[in-house]
């Protein structure tokens, strides 16, 4: 069997996971780039692309692997030398309480840590310093996620009206007002950025105690903030 192999990292303003929105498109002002490895600078490769709206991306999660010495409480047994899972996951959506069988969530917890996520592709620059790059938005990864492959999101195969959600479409819909000091340090689009991902409630679902301080780091800062009574102020903005 052919190993894959990372054609691409995602290059994003945040370093780590927390802040990330929760499934790709949620905040369609977070943007990044995708910049592809050495052997795949080739711009050849992405002639065509620019006539699509938007792209599947299929990356790699960090430490997506669940641990070997890691103990079920589900009584799931590993076979020796063989990788541990779980077939239940307590999705953050539902409180992290209730279990659903892995493969009913999008969690990273899962047997093979593969990454989908449909983005908007805002430009093909052909000609960087490093090779050909594709503007994206609406990402939800990390900086440095590695890329395995991209296709072409084909409205015809890939959208289906009468599908159903779930779960999913109980646990969605939180929403906040937002509150940013107006000599914040950030452009007008991080600003935007910043905004719209504080109104979509970034915290752990089971962790929503009004006035409890949260912070993320974010385009090279580090971003405080307090909810109360479904409005999320930030109380400080400082360079990491």
């Amino acid at each position: 069997m052919t190993e894959l192999c990372v054609i691409a990292r995602i290059r994003t303003d945040f370093p780590t996971k927390f802040g990330l929105p929760r499934q790709s498109g949620l905040v369609p002002e977070l943007e990044g780039v995708v910049e592809f490895e050495e052997e795949f600078r080739v711009p050849e490769a992405v002639r065509g692309l620019e006539g699509f709206s938007h792209i599947w991306l299929l990356w790699g999660f960090s430490g997506g692997f669940a641990s070997r010495e890691e103990k079920e409480d589900d009584g799931t047994q590993a076979r020796p030398g063989s990788l541990r899972w779980s077939p239940t996951v307590r999705p953050p959506r539902l409180g992290g309480n209730e279990r659903m069988g892995v493969f009913a969530t999008r969690s990273p917890n899962r047997p093979n840590p593969i990454g989908l996520s449909a983005v908007r592709l805002l430009a093909v620059e052909r000609n960087s310093p490093v090779g050909p790059r594709l503007r994206i938005a609406g990402i939800d990864m990390m900086d440095g996620t590695p890329v395995y492959d991209i296709k072409p999101y084909l409205p015809l195969a890939d959208c289906i009206p009468e599908a159903k959600g779930g779960f999913a479409e109980k646990a969605g819909g939180d929403r906040l007002t937002a509150s940013i000091p107006p000599d914040a340090p950030l452009s007008p689009e991080q600003r935007e950025a910043l905004a719209s991902l504080l109104r979509s409630d970034p915290r752990p679902a089971y962790q929503r105690e009004d006035g409890r301080e949260y912070g993320f780091p974010f385009a090279g800062y580090e971003i405080r903030f307090t909810v109360k009574d479904l409005r999320a102020v930030v109380t400080e903005i400082r360079k990491i």
